[in-house]
């Protein structure tokens, strides 16, 4: 078997690898093998062919553990069975997935009916666990008028303090104001 080595690489070639990384049955050319028995009792070595009998007849499949060794470890067992058991155990021990932050943005004379819409959409990004940035724009001669780019930015927090904590409070940013929600725990 030729071998590959590359910066980074396993040392394998390309079609050797089944898709999960371990290889199965008669995908394992390799002989003899280190075999361990379906209740992890050792084998010793074995002819690989001996080793694939002995699998079949106890209705599962032989898969190499160890591929690196010499002669490799395999081990009779229900595959299928074991890439569940794994991908279980890495969902689980995973990360949180990563919280976003999500922006809405309104206007001072944003319309009532219109700014209720905007909380519901704030109130659905805030219970998908994600932050909100509330973002009110001033334009032109609005910049006259910035209690009522409070007043609203605070309607909205005040209406969404059920789902949210305030992060940061509202505060001017050139011609924006903005708030900064995260979801309550």
């Amino acid at each position: 078997m030729t071998v590959f080595f590359q910066k980074g690489g396993t040392g394998i070639r390309p079609g050797d690898r089944h898709e999960r990384g371990l290889r199965t049955n008669e995908q394992i050319r390799i002989s003899p093998v280190r075999l361990i028995g379906a209740q992890g009792e050792a084998h010793g070595v074995v002819p690989t062919t001996q080793a694939l009998e002995m699998a079949r007849a106890a209705g599962l499949d032989l898969v190499e553990v160890a591929p690196f060794e010499r002669p490799p470890v395999c081990k009779i067992m229900d595959y299928g069975k074991y890439r569940y058991q794994q991908s279980k155990k890495q969902s689980k021990s995973g990360k949180q997935p990563q919280q976003k932050r999500k922006e809405i943005r309104v206007r001072p004379k944003t319309g009532e009916h219109d700014l209720m819409t905007k909380i519901n959409q704030a109130r659905r990004f805030l219970q998908q666990h994600n932050k909100v940035l509330l973002r009110l724009r001033f334009a032109g001669r609005e910049m006259q008028h910035i209690e009522e780019g409070r007043r609203v930015i605070t309607t909205m927090v005040e209406r969404l303090q059920d789902v949210s904590k305030l992060e940061q409070g509202p505060r001017m940013e050139g011609r924006q104001m903005t708030a900064l929600l995260a979801p309550k725990t």
